[in-house]
């Protein structure tokens, strides 16, 4: 696994310190290809709070999805180099609907899916959220990939076990996403590393390769732009 970490001068030991990101998982030409996708800009155009309320399906449809305060405005602002592409709440568990952003360089939509997992939140608010997204996840024609993320300091949640079920049971590929690595000690990112790989083994519907970010760093960054360019058609695209 390459290390494409900066800031080198770093203490021996500290957070964010020897991260590794394997970017070198794709050939360069997907590398630029996902730099060239997102250098185009992306912008909000539709919210839905209700499966009835869903935009008319265009392009390939890439869902986020993540518990309440797992960073996923952050690494979605960072995957598209904009600072307020997706609102960043100080209040978990306030989205409660479907966000949909599209790339004006190719025919890729995001999808922002509401956190869930927020422990405060009503049961209602629960059942909704779950209810929504096995629906959007099952009959969503053009949906072609989950980007799950989990949080790299905190150990798997029963939330987190829920939605993984789900995913397996909706009839798209997902991949397990560390977000906030830079928080981590190196030794301690390692070991989160091997339990997410050896999680994401016991999901037929996961991808056996881990994507590992920062948002705050940017790292992994580009790792993840490759995989989202990897459903466009060009010579040498492959996960």
């Amino acid at each position: 696994m390459a290390n494409h970490a900066p800031g080198g001068d770093a203490a021996p030991g500290s957070p964010g310190e020897g991260l590794n990101f394997a970017a070198d998982q794709f050939p360069p030409a997907l590398i630029e290809a996902g730099r060239k996708l997102f250098a185009g800009g992306c912008d909000f155009f539709y919210a839905a709070q209700a499966l009835d309320h869903l935009p008319a399906p265009e392009g390939l449809e890439i869902a986020f999805a993540g518990r309440s305060n797992v960073g996923k405005s952050s690494l979605m602002n960072a995957l598209t180099g904009r600072k307020a592409l997706a609102r960043v709440s100080h209040q978990p568990g306030r989205t409660r609907q479907l966000n949909f952003f599209r790339c004006q360089a190719a025919p890729i939509v995001l999808v922002d899916m509401p956190g869930y997992g927020y422990a405060e939140a009503p049961k209602s608010i629960k059942r909704d959220w779950q209810g929504l997204m096995l629906d959007y996840l099952r009959g969503r024609p053009n949906l072609r990939r989950v980007f799950l993320l989990l949080d790299a300091r905190v150990e798997i949640k029963a939330s987190d076990e829920t939605v993984l079920g789900l995913l397996d049971q909706s009839a798209v590929a997902y991949q397990l996403v560390l977000t906030k690595a830079d928080s981590v000690k190196p030794a301690a990112l390692a070991a989160k590393q091997e339990d997410v790989q050896a999680l994401a083994a016991q999901h037929p519907a996961a991808l056996n390769h881990v994507i590992t970010t920062s948002s705050a760093k940017g790292l992994g960054i580009e790792e993840l732009r490759a995989s989202v360019a990897s459903f466009l058609p060009q010579e040498g695209a492959q996960t």
